[in-house]
């Protein structure tokens, strides 16, 4: 099945998004042209990545400053952490889609 987020126009290439689908929250970040999407809760200890500070490609959790890739969840610090579920998404005609 199909979901569309949004439009590629609404997603501010600074700021992380919260959006739910079916009852999965996810954060979307954009990087260019280029839309990620994650689980929306830290591997740490569960705080809200779409509150976070994106810098490149590099998510920053807000509550104790772990650091996710947002093209792949995995962890950049610290290096011992664990990752954070990614989920594919494509932009296509300006629409966000996830497909799950």
């Amino acid at each position: 099945m199909t979901h569309n987020l949004g439009r590629l126009e609404d997603l501010s290439a600074a700021e992380p998004k919260l959006v739910e689908v079916d009852g999965l929250r996810l954060v979307l970040v954009r990087v260019g042209d280029e839309v990620h999407a994650l689980d929306e809760m830290c591997a740490h200890q569960g705080g809200p990545l779409s509150e976070g500070k994106l810098s490149g490609a590099r998510l920053t959790c807000p509550w104790h400053g772990w650091m996710f890739d947002v093209r792949t969840g995995q962890c950049l610090m610290p290096t011992r952490g664990g990752s954070v579920p990614s989920y594919p998404v494509r932009v296509e005609n300006g629409d966000i889609l996830l497909e799950r």
